[in-house]
Order: C-alpha cells, then sequence, then structure tokens
C-alpha cells in the first residue's frame, strides 16, 4: 500500500504538471496573457520554495503526515481556482497556491521513502517514483489536449481536486506509522522566515526580468537589486552550508538538482508555445512531444536503479547531463522547415534520458549523505535549489519571451536563445557534478 500510495501521489503531481504545460498555449490565447506566460510557471515555482521549507520542517519535527495532508489539499484548491480563473493574472495567483501546496507534498513524498524504505531499496523506490510519470506523460497530452480542443482547458485544473480523495486515502495507515521526530527543532523558524523572504526576492527578479511595457528600465533594475539582495542571504539559510560555493559532497549534491531543473524546465516551458507558433501543429501533437520523450526519463531512472544504494553518484550524474546538454543543444532542429517537426521526440527524449539518471541519482545520494534527523531539512534543500534555480531560468526564458512579443511576436530565433542558452547552462554543470562526491571519498 505504501508503494501503491506513493505512485498515485505523484502520478496526480505528473499529470496535472504535464497537462498544464500542454495546455498553456491555448489558456494563454483565451485569456489573452501571452505577454505574461511565463508568470503561470513562476508563480508556481515561487511559492513552492515556501511550502518546501515548511513542510521539512514539519517532518522533521513530527513527521510526514501533516504537511503532505496540508499539501496535498492545498494543491487541490489552487487548481480548482485555477480552472475558474477569469484572467491570467487570476490563473497565476492560483497557480502560485497550487506550488505552496505541491512543494510541501513532494517533500513529505521524499521523507516518507526515507522513513519508509532501507538505503539499499531506495534506487528502486525513486525509479518506481519516476515510473510515476508514464502513464501522464502518455496520456495527460492526448487526454488534455483533446478536453481543449472538445471541450475547454479548464479541465486541466478541476480534475484535480476530484482524483485527490485517492492518495490521502491510500497513505494514511503509513504516514500515520512514521509519525514522529526531532521535535526540538530551533532554526525551524528562521528556515519559514527565510523562505518566505527568498519567495518574495524571487517574485521581484522575475518581476524585473519579465517587467511589463509600462514598468521602466530604472525601476526594473531596482526591483531586480532589491529581489537579489533579499535572495541570497536567504538562500545561504535554506540550502546546506557551502552550497552556493559548490562545495564538495551533500552541497554540490543539492545544487546539482537545481542546474538541471533550471535549464531543462526553463526550456520545457517553451517547447509546446513553440510548436504551436512557429510549426503550426495542434496542441495535441504539441504535447504528445513531451508524452513520447519522457520515456527517455523513466528509461535513464530504471537504468540508475540497478546501481547500489550505497554508491557514489556523482559519475552517473555527470553522464545524465552530458545528455541534457545534448538533447537541449539539438532542439532548435525542430523550427528548421526543412526537418520534419517530430525531429524534437528525438532530442527532448535525449534530455529526458538524461534528467532520469540525473533526478533519482541526486535523491539517493542526498539521503545517502543525510542522518535521519535532516532527511526532512535536506529534502526540502533539493526541491529549495530546484525551485530557485528554475525560477531565475524561467525568469530569464520568459524575458526574453516577453521581449519579443512586445516588440511585435516571438519569432523561431527567440525560441532558439532560450534552448540555446538552457544548453549552455546543462554544460556547465558536467564540471560541478564531479564534486558531489565527498571529500573523505576522494582518494
Amino acid at each position: 500500500m505504501t508503494t501503491l500510495g506513493v505512485v498515485v501521489a505523484m502520478t496526480l503531481v505528473a499529470f496535472e504538471a504535464i497537462a498544464v504545460a500542454t495546455v498553456m498555449p491555448a489558456v494563454g490565447v483565451d485569456l489573452d496573457g501571452l505577454g505574461i506566460y511565463a508568470w503561470a510557471f513562476g508563480a508556481y515555482v515561487a511559492a513552492a520554495l515556501v511550502g518546501m521549507v515548511t513542510s521539512g520542517v514539519w517532518a522533521d519535527r513530527l513527521g510526514p503526515r501533516l504537511p503532505f495532508t496540508v499539501g496535498a489539499l492545498i494543491f487541490g484548491t489552487g487548481a480548482l481556482l485555477a480552472g475558474f480563473a477569469p484572467t491570467m493574472e487570476i490563473l497565476i495567483a492560483a497557480r502560485g497556491l497550487q506550488g505552496l501546496g505541491g512543494g510541501g507534498l513532494i517533500v513529505a513524498l521524499y521523507v516518507l521513502i526515507a522513513r519508509a524504505y532501507d538505503e539499499s531499496i531506495r534506487p528502486r523506490a525513486f525509479s518506481v517514483l519516476s515510473a510515476a510519470w508514464v502513464v501522464p506523460a502518455l496520456a495527460g497530452p492526448v487526454v488534455a489536449g483533446w478536453v481543449t480542443e472538445t471541450f475547454t482547458w479548464r479541465w486541466a485544473f478541476w480534475a484535480v481536486p476530484l482524483v485527490m480523495i485517492w492518495p490521502l486515502f491510500a497513505l494514511r495507515a503509513v504516514l500515520r506509522e512514521h509519525d514522529g521526530g526531532e521535535r526540538d527543532q530551533p532554526a525551524g523558524a528562521r528556515r519559514v522566515r527565510s523562505a518566505v523572504i527568498a519567495a518574495v526576492g524571487l517574485v521581484l527578479l522575475q518581476a524585473a526580468l519579465l517587467r511589463p511595457g509600462d514598468l521602466m528600465l530604472v525601476i526594473a533594475l531596482a526591483l531586480g537589486v532589491v529581489g537579489a539582495v533579499m535572495l541570497v542571504p536567504a538562500v545561504r539559510v535554506l540550502l546546506p552550508r557551502g552550497a552556493l560555493r559548490l562545495e564538495r559532497g551533500l552541497p554540490t549534491t543539492v545544487m546539482m538538482r537545481g542546474f538541471l531543473a533550471g535549464c531543462f524546465f526553463s526550456a520545457e516551458a517553451f517547447l509546446p508555445l513553440a510548436l504551436v507558433e512557429q510549426r503550426g501543429v495542434s496542441v495535441t501533437w504539441a504535447g504528445l512531444t513531451l508524452a513520447v520523450a519522457s520515456a527517455g526519463w523513466v528509461a535513464g531512472s530504471a537504468w540508475q536503479s540497478r546501481l547500489p544504494g550505497d554508491a557514489d553518484r556523482a559519475r552517473p550524474v555527470q553522464w545524465g547531463t552530458t545528455m541534457v546538454a545534448l538533447g537541449l543543444a539539438s532542439l532548435p532542429l525542430c523550427l528548421i522547415p526543412a526537418f520534419p517537426t517530430w525531429i524534437c521526440v528525438v532530442s527532448w527524449m535525449v534530455g529526458a534520458l538524461g534528467m532520469g539518471v540525473s533526478f533519482p541519482s541526486i535523491n539517493v545520494q542526498t539521503l545517502r549523505l543525510s542522518p535521519q534527523a535532516e532527511q526532512g531539512r535536506n529534502s526540502s534543500s533539493l526541491q529549495i535549489s530546484d525551485a530557485v534555480v528554475s525560477a531565475l531560468g524561467l525568469g530569464v526564458a520568459g524575458a526574453i519571451h516577453a521581449t519579443a512579443v512586445a516588440a511585435g511576436g516571438a519569432q523561431a530565433a527567440t525560441y532558439v536563445t532560450i534552448w540555446l542558452l538552457a544548453a549552455l547552462g546543462a554544460a556547465a554543470a558536467i564540471f560541478a557534478a564531479r564534486r558531489m562526491t565527498p571529500v573523505l571519498s576522494v582518494r
């Protein structure tokens, strides 16, 4: 029941994420919000930061049951409100509420895996977690695209609270079994405050990057400076000591999660939109690109699950990061008229294969280097790194896109620029991956 419940919960999160990525081009047109398109993703990520940290603090202090339950309820409520949103601004706010709940939900699941599974089988547990994306990845774009074209994109959000009941039911017993933790957590309140400050800093930075046409450059620069001043000190509190300096072992392991997420997901957010706008494909077909390529993620995750649970994961993450960089670098080929549009499936599958190898390996390495009393904190640190760098990546990509829209419309060069910048970031992360190996393991 533990494995089934975890898979169901992650399947729900995966379905929502893929469905939203599929329908967002239609949402942007329907709500006249293409100019602020990236905010629908950035708001989710910024709010998730607060949910992740709060969930990690609660999980270390009380166990994963409370943060999972609260996170699931908030996630479902946000989805319901997004479905009823009459304007793009209200949808963005609802997406932020979803992020708050989704961030807490995922951290609670990580802590549950750490407590319910022995170290030797955690790689397989995370492989199963990745496999939970299979059905949503294959069915999500088809269902979301068909529902959008036949009825309305709003059902991609309305369906979430309807199926949220099952994971709450399936996991209630095992969550109760793993209640309890280190109740003396004096740093917990400081971490939550830092998370709120970091989230506000992220929003200000994104506002500076995604500045609307009526926001003067001087004001945008001021917002960016204030956002950075708020963000950096707060993140230093939330991440393991030495993370921003890429110290060996756990600090770099946590940062690798952010590097990969920032590059991959900022590119993914604009892939369906680019195919719809530049190659004239349907929303359903664009979503299928994400669906078919997701098989690469599952294959990579399955491969890493065969590695010993106590093995150092620096080298597998290097291999995976290399594949991500190659996939992103070849993605612009899909916008060249001489090439068929399906060529993007090959590029995205290579990148997804690398993510499938890397993400579970980073998770395993983090828990391997974490004492039980810090599993919640370090699991939330993974998500924090993911959220912060993803938000910054989305901000940069969104700024490029918004500038093009304001100048008369995004062109193929707009998306090529976004994808090649992401590829450069992934290429740089290949060298950082070597520092995942702890100092004591270096010979």
